[in-house]
Formats: C-alpha cells, sequence, structure tokens
C-alpha cells in the first residue's frame, strides 16, 4: 500500500463511565470493538477492556500529557484507530484534557465521546437522588474549604480514606453540622459496591481504611437514600454463585445472576466433541433431504448445534428441514432452533425433559403420518427414556450421536478450595451430567452452599451424591432456575435464615457534638 493510499488513522478519547459494563455507551462499545490500539489508566474498569477485539493491542499511558499526546498521534498518523481509555468521563480528567489539547495541536483526526460521570452515576446506584442541586469536587485538588462548607446543597467529594478526616474536620470548622448525613460507596455501580451510612462526625471512624476510590455524599438526601436503595437490596447481592457450565453456555444464566446482583463464576464441566465417526449423522442429514423422516426431535442445543454445523459442511440451510416437523425437549433448545429461523412444531407445555415430551408427544397414525421415522439426534451420554418411548408409539427411531461430551479439565486449585470450603454461596446445576463432573474435577460443594436444580433429574443426581437441594426450579430454564433461587433467598432473610443483602453498615459510632 502506498502512503496515499494509508487508511486515515484517528484518536478517540473515550469514557468507560465508573465501572458497570452496562453504562458503557453504544458508540463507547463500537468503538472498542474496532480499536487497532487502546492506551488505558489502572482505573480503567475491566468490564470496559472486555469489549476491546481480540486483535486490538493494549496498553498503559506512559509519560506526561505531552508525552502521551505524542505517541496517540504518531499512532494515528500510522493509520490505526488510537482509544484514549479513560475511567468515568474523560473531559473531567485534568491530565485527560491536556492531552486533548496536545493531539488539537497536531494533525491527528480525534473525536470525544464522553462517559457516565461517576460523580452522578454512584450515588445514583446508592440510591441517593441528588436532584439539581448538588457540587462534585476532587478532593485531590487544592480545596477551598470555607466556600465547599457554604454551597448549597449536597456535596459529593471524590478521594480515598486518607481524606476523610480533613474532610470531616475542614467541613465542621467552616460551619457543617457533625451531625450531617453522610453515605460513603466504594467500588461503585458494580457488583462489589458497598456503601456505608454515617455522619460527618463519625465519618473517619465508621469508614476507616476502606480501600480504593470513595464517592462521599454529604447532604440530607444521603441519609434518605433508604427507600431508593436499589442495587445493594437485591436477593443476591454480593453473592458468589458457581455455574458448573461454559461461558456459552452459561450466557442467559450468567445475566440473570448478575441482574440479581450476584458474580457468577463458570466452571466448564464438559467439553462438546464431534462423534468418533462422522458416518451416522452423514446418513442422518441425507436422510432429511431425501424425506426419509417425519420428525427430528432435539433433547439440547448442542444437538441443534451439532446439526446445524453438518449442514453447513453441505451448504444446506433451514430449508433443508422443509416438510420435516421439530420437537423440542424445552424452551431452552427451542430458543437455540428459533434463533436459525425455524420455529418448532411442539415443545412441552409442562414438564420440560424427555417425559414431558412424550406426554404429548401423538403415536404414529399410518392414515395421517406419511412416514414413521423420527432422527433423534443427541449426546453419546444420553440415557434410553426418549428413544424407547417413541418405540413405543410406533414410530421408528434413528437414534444418532451428534456430539460426545468428555469431562472438562479440573478448575483453578483456588477455585477447587473455594467449592469445598464454602466459598461459593450457591451452585447452579443446569444437569444431572453438571452434578456428576463437578464433585468429579472439583469435589462436592460445601454443605453451606446453597444448592439450585433446574429439574427433578438433576435433583435426583444431586441427592444421590449426598447435596441438599434448596432449589428445584418450577420450569427447565436456567432463566427461572435463578429466579426461583433469588426467590428462595429473599424468603429465607424474610425468615431471618440468612443476613441481609451484603452491604456495610456503622461499626461504630463517635459521639456527636453540637
Amino acid at each position: 500500500m502506498t502512503p496515499a493510499e494509508k487508511s486515515p488513522g484517528r484518536v478517540a478519547f473515550v469514557g468507560s463511565g465508573p465501572g458497570d459494563a452496562g453504562l458503557l455507551t453504544v458508540r463507547a462499545k463500537e468503538l472498542l470493538g474496532s480499536a487497532d490500539l487502546v492506551v488505558t489508566n489502572p482505573d480503567v474498569p475491566s468490564t470496559a477492556l472486555a469489549y476491546a477485539g481480540d486483535e486490538s493491542e493494549v496498553r498503559p499511558a506512559v509519560g506526561e500529557p505531552g508525552e502521551v499526546a505524542k505517541d496517540l498521534a504518531n499512532e494515528a498518523d500510522a493509520g490505526r484507530l488510537v482509544i484514549r481509555l479513560v475511567a468515568g468521563d474523560p473531559l473531567t480528567q485534568q491530565a485527560v484534557v491536556g492531552e486533548a489539547h496536545a493531539v488539537a495541536r497536531t494533525d491527528a483526526v480525534f473525536d470525544i465521546v464522553p462517559g457516565v460521570s461517576p460523580g452522578v452515576a454512584v450515588p445514583a446506584y446508592a440510591g441517593i437522588a441528588l436532584g439539581g442541586d448538588y457540587t462534585e469536587i476532587d478532593l485531590r485538588n487544592e480545596v477551598d474549604w470555607a466556600s465547599l462548607a457554604s454551597a448549597p446543597g449536597t456535596l459529593v467529594l471524590h478521594g480515598t480514606s486518607a481524606h476523610l478526616a480533613e474532610v470531616a474536620s475542614a467541613l465542621t470548622e467552616h460551619g457543617r453540622k457533625p451531625e450531617t448525613p453522610v453515605a460513603v460507596t466504594a467500588n461503585g455501580t458494580i457488583n462489589t459496591q458497598r456503601t456505608i451510612d454515617t455522619t460527618l462526625s463519625a465519618l473517619a471512624a465508621d469508614v476507616g481504611e476502606t480501600v480504593g476510590p470513595l464517592v462521599i455524599t454529604i447532604g440530607e438526601v444521603a441519609g434518605e437514600r433508604g427507600n431508593l436503595s436499589w442495587w445493594e437490596s437485591r436477593a443476591l447481592y454480593g453473592w458468589k454463585v458457581l455455574v458448573p457450565r461454559t461461558k456459552e453456555q452459561a450466557r442467559d444464566m450468567t445475566d440473570r445472576l448478575v441482574g440479581h446482583g450476584s458474580t457468577p463464576h463458570e466452571v466448564p464441566t464438559i467439553s462438546v466433541e464431534p462423534p468418533r465417526s462422522p458416518a451416522q449423522m452423514e446418513r442422518s442429514v441425507k436422510g432429511l433431504v431425501d424425506g426419509r423422516y417425519q420428525w427430528v426431535v432435539f433433547t439440547s442445543a448442542n444437538a441443534v448445534r451439532a446439526v446445524w454445523e453438518k449442514f453447513s459442511e453441505f451448504g444446506l440451510d433451514a430449508r433443508a428441514f422443509s416438510g420435516v416437523k421439530i420437537a423440542c425437549v424445552g424452551e431452552a433448545t427451542a430458543a437455540k432452533v428459533r434463533a436459525f429461523g425455524i420455529v418448532p412444531d411442539l415443545v412441552p407445555s409442562g414438564d420440560q425433559s424427555s417425559e414431558g415430551l412424550l406426554a404429548e408427544f401423538d403415536p404414529y397414525d399410518d392414515v395421517f403420518d406419511p412416514v414413521n421415522r423420527v432422527l433423534l439426534p443427541r449426546a453419546d451420554i444420553a440415557t434410553e427414556t426418549l428413544s424407547a418411548g417413541l418405540t413405543e408409539r410406533g414410530w421408528e427411531v434413528d437414534d444418532v450421536t451428534a456430539y460426545r461430551t468428555v469431562r472438562a479439565a479440573p478448575p483453578p486449585a483456588e477455585t477447587r478450595e473455594m467449592i469445598k470450603t464454602g466459598g461459593f454461596d450457591a451452585v447452579c446445576f443446569t444437569s444431572a451430567s453438571t452434578v456428576r463432573n463437578l464433585v468429579g474435577i472439583a469435589g462436592k460443594p460445601h454443605q453451606r452452599t446453597l444448592v439450585a436444580c433446574i429439574g427433578p433429574k438433576t435433583a435426583e443426581t444431586a441427592a444421590e451424591f449426598g447435596l441438599r437441594v434448596d432449589v428445584q426450579a418450577s420450569k427447565q430454564l436456567a432463566t427461572v432456575l435463578v429466579d426461583e433461587l433469588a426467590e428462595h433467598a429473599a424468603k429465607l432473610r424474610a425468615e431471618g435464615a440468612l443476613p441481609p443483602p451484603r452491604k456495610a453498615k456503622r461499626t461504630r459510632r463517635s459521639s456527636t457534638s453540637s
């Protein structure tokens, strides 16, 4: 490529927001996904960096603003899309403002993508309604305490525990009442957020040496946050929940767990591999095209994926299912079928299991059914229940191994130790094999860990291993399993069997003076 043909580069100053990945702007996600280079600060949340493309180079900003700006401009001049990623909002940080001015003096094309300000977001996640009358400052800069103390409305201060004693003494010295309510929030907007309720006089004593950046909200609204404390009051807030599935398989479940306030930890217990011989699957796909089958019965999303991959291998698409009826054992499997543009003909309305499907599967009728054969692609370790039940109903069943499941490698030693010693608050089992394999590769969960199972077979296997089953989902869907675990936790908490959601409380209160 000649210099004249070189793609123009650019620099984008992008705010990552305060930490919650859901607060990252759509534009920021787009740019991160396309970036050639991401230049970051140490306080940038890892949740934002997760959106960088697989091919993106990520490195820290080094040097004074002018030096950083020179590096950014040079990389852009080389034709790269350069993201200068900063926590919060880029133009609220003086050093980054200096970088932007320096880049503006070069020939580099640049963008500025605002981020959600921690000064607004963190109080909101703590349930504090700032209204429109508040003053926000960074305690790392020089502070005019007299002016700050006399400022109307609420104060929102950014600092660390090292600033707290000075904040309390300086503000009370300049007229703020010692009993003024204060809320101090650490790890704002993520699932380890922790808010301590105190007063100005007790501030340093109650918060102690809390680590990391803090947002300190001072004013009457800080004392009224109880009604709006939506983030830290969720049923599973602060819980660590073990999910014995791969990250890809567990996406819906982990999203739901995060929504209830927990931190999910995925531990793959099985690895899905192709069958040892592809001949069976190849004959089955040919049979579908030739009209050999009346029904295809899918028992898992993995089975759907295996058939679709074989279709792609032969250059086929959804039209190969023309004239064939599709049955799915449950809604999760049906959702995978719908993702390929096909609407299943039968999904059990009741028990979402092999037995539930058989209860609603019509017997073969030689008058109404032009073909008497059913294709059943499934795992090598699947039980015979479904195949035998269909045969009893007069169908000829081609029971085909679509994929093999093999036990995954053991998780890291730290994870195994957490499992055995009760480091996880709950575990969500989605199949009997996840129970067997987790115990096999990592040991039994500790008795204090709540056990949630997606259905009766899974619960039965858990019981066989000596596990107490606390929750059995009323419907065999991962999202239902999580919702009912949250309901169970809330019920136990209401009965006094569990402590409140994990939010900090005052441990010590200094005497107030007037």
